[in-house]
């Protein structure tokens, strides 16, 4: 069994996100980098999956700048086998990722293709199912557990209410939760080996993708910020407060 993972290269999550002066989007500049971690679960679970003679190959796909190279060196270094990438300087929003997968999901055919269930740049939990669609695949999302019967895969999601167990056929979309693993620290042998393993540039031409952005960001502001909390002596003043200050009453 092949399995495709995706990766996308985000903001390390220990990092401060701090806007451009001009607005138009946040600053990348001197900022480390790293793997989505929900991608990074993604590709733990691949791997573990190779790891119980589940699957026989382990292939990781990013689509992005140059620097998109490292993320995939990384995934290597936990475990895939080898890598594509897509190199584009283009924005890619969710539609234009799940078309590209799709292009390299009829050329590689895989029977499991696993991804986050969002990136925590952009938030928007779309690429998934999106892909699924195109590729007119059963999905299962935000999995917190996957187990391999043959030719379906059980699949454990966490819903509003708790707890739903799908089983969906072979060749299927999942996307990864947090609690569907704890990725490994990629050891030093390991990551030398990565960088003598396999990986393939391709561009959205290459697979006939048109990647033009259909949405366009006119503002990236910061959130305000948050004043600091009063106590009251009484609940009249309090009421007075949330309903001519705060104004929620």
């Amino acid at each position: 069994m092949k399995v495709l993972v995706a990766v996308k290269r985000v903001i390390d999550f220990n990092v401060k996100v701090r806007v451009k002066p001009d607005s138009t989007g946040v600053d990348l500049a001197n900022i480390k980098m790293s793997i989505n971690p929900f991608d990074e679960i993604a590709v733990e679970e691949a791997v573990r999956l190779k790891e119980q003679g589940l699957a026989s190959e382990v292939v990781v796909v990013s689509c992005g700048s140059t620097q998109s190279q490292e993320t995939l060196r990384a995934a290597m270094a936990i475990g895939a086998d080898r890598a594509i990438l897509v190199e584009t300087d283009a924005e890619l929003q969710p539609l234009a990722v799940a078309k590209l997968l799709k292009a390299l999901l009829d050329k590689e055919q895989p029977q499991l293709v696993i991804l986050g269930k969002q990136a925590i740049d952009d938030d928007c939990n779309q690429t998934g199912q999106m892909l699924a669609a195109l590729a007119a695949l059963p999905q299962a999302t935000f999995a917190s557990k996957v187990e391999i019967d043959d030719d379906h895969a059980i699949v454990t999601r966490e819903v509003d209410g708790g707890l739903e167990t799908l089983r969906v056929k072979l060749p299927a979309v999942v996307t990864s939760d947090l609690r569907l693993n704890e990725p490994r620290y990629a050891s030093l042998p390991n990551i030398m080996k990565s960088k003598k393993k396999p990986l393939d540039i391709l561009n959205p031409t290459d697979l006939g993708v048109d990647v033009t952005p259909r949405i366009k960001t006119l503002k990236v502001v910061e959130p305000p910020k948050r004043s600091g909390g009063v106590k009251v002596p009484d609940v009249a003043t309090l009421v007075t407060k949330l309903k001519n200050e705060a104004k929620v009453i």
